[in-house]
């Protein structure tokens, strides 16, 4: 009988650390989106307020904008099984926190937005270490787009179903019970991590200053285009494609006449995308043109906008809901698997924080950006623009992309069997 990881989709499982890692970070998954759906009710109940909701998600947000690099450079200076081990025995007290708040009956909007912002610098510093170990755990090389592919699945599936349990466990236990299994499922990541065989942790390089590290990383980029250039179209996407999402309840209640379930619905089928969309890539044959489905996926993501914006039959609008998804994350994980392959060891960490920052530095100005003209033009022809944007980016990168890189990506020695 075949193992699991014998089929080319589930090729990274051969790796007893990456199925650890797998595990303990599905798990911590369902529990981050069961929370951040939690959080959202809590503050939507307590003010009535749409504002309030997007101030609470920018307070999470920024922060990882803000102190990415630096959590990039902890990524590069120490041993990654640490810094990974710190920062969820304190998203693990986070999340302890805003369960007394809310189970003592001491809910305030401020405390939840001072959690929030804990949150955001926090994952500041654990995202970066976090991608940066799967380059690490997985036993091949060769496996490492595939370890990728299947992480990013597990973390769009999480998104769907965390969700929907999270509106089971607020409906009949609370939001106290949602936080409190959040905290419980950070103990599946230290498990995990606690269960790895890794070898001795060496010190990559004598550390310098941060200021110098910092420019470091950028000056790295500037000398691979093949890697800044990736970042600056995934930058520029985040700002002006990516935050189409802040329209979707309009669509749901304007253009569709339906409600909170319209919208649900809307948001399911986004996340089924996105999960086919990662079981595509995960199922690739090792040697596949990266960069070439970079630029379907973008050109994918806008037809699919363009449709969708201009479609006033739900069942149909479904399907570009679900292929706006598929593109989106597809982009999303192409761009990440780009970075980490072609990123020197010692200039990983920094790396993936600056594409964490061109992520999460514009999706914030993008929502503003798109709220505010959505009220001038309305939701379709902002979509609709946003869709325009997508398929001229793709277009305006399309000789970078479609070019086969002249050398092969660098193999690391270090890869942890």
């Amino acid at each position: 009988m075949k193992k699991i990881s014998d089929y080319t989709t589930f090729r990274a499982f051969r790796s007893r650390n990456y199925s650890l890692y797998f595990i303990g970070r599905a798990v911590s998954q369902f529990g981050t989106w069961m929370q951040r759906t939690a959080v959202v009710w809590v503050v939507y109940s307590i003010t009535h307020s749409a504002l309030l909701i997007g101030v609470t998600v920018f307070a999470e947000q920024i922060p990882s904008f803000l102190f990415s690099i630096f959590g990039g450079i902890a990524s590069d200076r120490y041993n990654l099984y640490k810094v990974i081990k710190i920062t969820q025995i304190i998203s693990m007290i986070q999340a302890i926190l805003l369960a007394a708040l809310v189970i003592s009956g001491h809910t305030m909007v401020w405390a939840i937005l001072v959690l929030s912002v804990i949150l955001g610098i926090i994952n500041a510093f654990d995202v970066p270490a976090r991608q940066a170990l799967v380059h690490d755990v997985v036993a091949s090389q060769d496996d490492l787009s595939n370890a990728l592919s299947l992480t990013t699945a597990t973390a769009s599936l999480a998104q769907l179903l965390g969700a929907a349990l999270a509106g089971i466990f607020l409906s009949a236990f609370g939001a106290g019970v949602c936080f409190l299994l959040n905290a419980v499922s950070f103990g599946g990541v230290l498990i995990s991590l606690l269960l790895m065989k890794l070898p001795p942790y060496k010190p990559r390089r004598a550390k310098k200053k941060i200021m110098n590290e910092l420019t470091e990383g950028f000056s790295y980029l500037k000398k691979k285009p093949e890697l800044g250039l990736v970042i600056l179209m995934l930058a520029i996407v985040s700002l002006f494609v990516l935050p189409y999402t802040t329209v979707i309840p309009v669509f749901a209640r304007m253009v569709f006449k339906g409600d909170a379930a319209t919208f649900g619905y809307i948001s399911s089928f986004g996340s089924v995308g996105a999960v086919l969309g990662t079981i595509y890539l995960a199922s690739r044959k090792p040697g596949t043109h990266l960069k070439r489905i970079l630029f379907v996926s973008t050109m994918m993501m806008g037809v699919g906008l363009i449709c969708f914006s201009q479609i006033t039959n739900f069942s149909i609008a479904m399907v570009f809901a679900a292929m706006i998804g598929f593109g989106a994350i597809t982009q999303f994980t192409v761009s990440n698997i780009t970075i980490q392959s072609g990123s020197a060891p010692e200039m990983r960490g920094r790396v993936i924080s600056i594409l964490l920052m061109a992520i999460f530095g514009m999706l914030p100005l993008g929502s503003l950006l798109i709220g505010a003209i959505s009220e001038r033009i309305g939701a379709p022809k902002t979509v609709l623009c946003e869709g325009i944007i997508s398929v001229i980016a793709a277009l305006a990168f399309a000789k970078f992309l479609n070019r086969k890189n002249k050398q092969p990506l660098p193999v690391t020695k270090e890869a942890a069997v």
